[in-house]
């Protein structure tokens, strides 16, 4: 039976008003068509309500096409808090802070690479690093851990893992500042000594891909991506270093909320004021969990550019192996947004969602203010992924959001239960796609079908002006953990 406390705004909007539970502070506003509101989960409606239940909450809370039940706030949540007296919660972020995506463009065409996909995937399963507790090739000493911590991209850039002009394509510069390395536990560093520049587990991947259609031709032209030329997607985060992160802090901020009596609509809500030394302590910490999942993008985008080289015979300058773009999801971000007709600073959650700043936004790097940011959004290696450009739209009604990806469909028990008995590495094959994995148990977990078809979630986004479509791309080979 339909809920009528959820109200339909438009053709891609639904909204949860204030009295949708009691303790809101502000409605909700879930981005979603007919189609996907028949797959809402009744627990992630019921988390972006809980989002709108905590102290300094500015505007509603929303959630992207993508969403689904997560930790806290939903996967696909977005919430801005008055950066004055507003909280910070770990649960806003997620376990895996900084998870984000790359693209990185070349001029190798289709018919070049498809005769040696094989080869391509085989060379970067090799050299890649991948898989739960995987252990990378970067050994870092007590000097490395920290300045990573504090450098992000700069560190592997200086180290030599890339070039500086990747520095100018990644959001933030590849840097937060104020990271804080003192608030990190023993257990966190030991978690990521041997982890910087591991692709990890689970929904993470790299994909080589193709550029399978073209929406917007002069923004695609200026990106450098032209019909089926070759394109690489990097899908990885902060591995068990910012999952060690989170689960520290979310203890000491559960004890905050008590102490500083912030009532919780959920235990998983951990929160405590932004400005308190217990915010500030997780804020530095995140920041310093981001940085790493930075370098580690870097570290990986490095050894892609070597495997290219290597099976194609031509430097990666002759390959024109130019980074895109790097966005980041699961992350909060200080930022001044116009709420009500004036100018506020606002710390924005973004979990399982990106930026997506307008044209002209001076955080958007100089080169691409004339379009607005570059927006990734990667789909199931089964179908195709996309590039959007951000818009004011977006600025004006989700503090510059839009979402991170397809968002699951099935959890990964239910996916596992479904893929018995079937090889998705043949299923896969006969759809042209080349895939390595770990285990079955990834490929299981991670079976297109799994995840929701990302064209509605693009339709949707398109459709309420958060985003505009650049370009698509098709799935060639994949690796995965």
């Amino acid at each position: 039976m339909p809920d009528s406390r959820i109200k339909r705004l438009d053709a891609n909007r639904l909204e949860l008003s204030p009295s949708f539970k009691p303790g809101m502070f502000s409605g909700a506003v879930i981005y979603a068509d007919e189609t996907l509101e028949g797959l809402l989960e009744p627990e992630a409606i019921e988390q972006t309500a809980n989002m709108a239940t905590l102290p300094g909450i500015v505007g509603p809370a929303m959630a992207m096409p993508d969403i689904h039940t997560g930790y806290g706030f939903p996967i696909g949540g977005v919430a801005a808090f008055d950066a004055a007296d507003g909280v910070i919660s770990p649960g806003g972020v997620g376990y895996d802070i900084n998870c984000g995506v790359r693209l990185l463009r070349t001029n190798l065409k289709r018919s070049e690479v498809s005769p040696k996909i094989k080869e391509l995937v085989d060379l970067l399963y090799a050299r890649i690093p991948l898989g739960v507790g995987s252990e990378g090739q970067i050994r870092l000493n007590s000097k490395d851990e920290k300045e990573i911590l504090l450098k992000g991209s700069l560190w592997a850039v200086q180290n030599g893992y890339g070039l500086k002009a990747d520095l100018e394509c990644t959001e933030s510069g590849g840097t937060l500042d104020g990271a804080d390395p003192s608030v990190i536990s023993r257990r966190a560093y030991e978690r990521g000594r041997r982890q910087q520049g591991t692709l990890g587990s689970g929904n993470h991947f790299l994909e080589v891909q193709y550029v399978d259609e073209i929406y917007d031709a002069g923004t695609a032209e200026k990106l450098g991506l032209f019909k089926d030329r070759i394109t690489v997607m990097i899908h990885t985060g902060s591995r068990g270093f910012g999952h060690q992160v989170c689960t520290d802090f979310i203890d000491v901020l559960r004890r905050a909320a008590a102490r500083y009596k912030i009532k919780l609509a959920d235990g998983q809500l951990a929160a405590a004021p932004f400005r308190s030394v217990e915010g500030q302590d997780y804020f530095g910490a995140m920041k310093a969990a981001a940085n790493y999942a930075w370098a580690n993008r870097q570290a990986l985008t490095h050894w892609t550019r070597k495997a290219f080289s290597e099976l194609f015979g031509r430097s990666e300058r002759d390959l024109d192996m130019a980074l895109i773009y790097d966005v980041a999801h699961n992350i909060a971000k200080l930022e001044e947004h116009t709420v009500n007709g004036v100018k506020k600073q606002v710390l924005v959650h973004r979990k399982g969602a990106t930026r997506a700043f307008a044209p002209g936004h001076p955080d958007i790097p100089l080169q691409y203010r004339e379009f607005g940011q570059p927006v990734i959004i990667p789909g199931d290696m089964g179908r195709y992924s996309y590039l959007l450009c951000g818009t004011r739209k977006a600025m004006n009604e989700t503090f510059g959001s839009a979402c991170h990806g397809a968002g699951r469909l099935m959890s990964r028990h239910e996916a596992i239960r479904r893929a018995g008995g079937r090889s998705i590495t043949e299923e896969l094959a006969k759809k042209g796609v080349i895939v390595r994995a770990a285990g079955r148990s990834t490929l299981a977990e991670e079976m297109p079908q799994a995840y929701k078809d990302v064209e509605n979630v693009i339709s949707v986004m398109t459709g309420a002006g958060i985003a505009g479509k650049v370009a698509r791309f098709r799935p060639m080979g994949v690796i995965k953990g």
